[in-house]
């Protein structure tokens, strides 16, 4: 590979061993000033690959991001288990300085939404576009609700 095409690979957010490997780097550092110099880093090339990952965000391991950080939103407060999967344009968001725990060997579909004091379970499955409130069991599946119709009268005044 030449290192133009490296840069480009990198750009679009297809490769991010740098970006983990800092990450893991500021997780297990001490000093103040080289975690501030890391977050700043990881601040700016998660925002160039459309992503967000709160300075506190602890995982036990490298997520597999398939779309890479694209859209994704996590928490400062949000534990991330081993071997997670988590797809584009999910959110594990606080509510309160309490955020989702996730357990190891979770698949998070796209566009889903984690928020508040909750625990997903070890293998458990959250569907795309599902919305999570509540504590999910291990090895359960969550599936997003069903679209509602509803009907409004038309106003006779216009």
């Amino acid at each position: 590979m030449s290192f133009r095409t490296d840069i480009l690979t990198w750009s679009k957010g297809d490769l991010m061993e740098t970006y983990w490997k800092v990450f893991f780097k500021r997780q297990n550092c001490q000093t103040g000033w080289k975690i501030d110099l890391m977050t700043v880093f990881l601040n700016r090339s998660a925002n160039k690959h459309g992503g967000y990952i709160g300075k506190g965000a602890w995982f036990k391991s490298r997520p597999r991001l398939p779309h890479g950080l694209h859209g994704i939103f996590i928490s400062r407060y949000a534990r991330i288990g081993e071997e997670c999967w988590i797809y584009q344009n999910v959110t594990i968001g606080e509510v309160h300085g309490k955020a989702p725990v996730i357990g190891d060997h979770c698949l998070i579909g796209a566009g889903a939404v984690l928020v508040g004091d909750i625990t997903i379970g070890d293998g458990a499955r959250i569907g795309a576009g599902a919305v999570v409130r509540q504590d999910v069991p291990a090895n359960a599946t969550v599936l997003p609700g069903a679209p509602q119709i509803v009907l409004r009268t038309p106003r006779k005044d216009v």
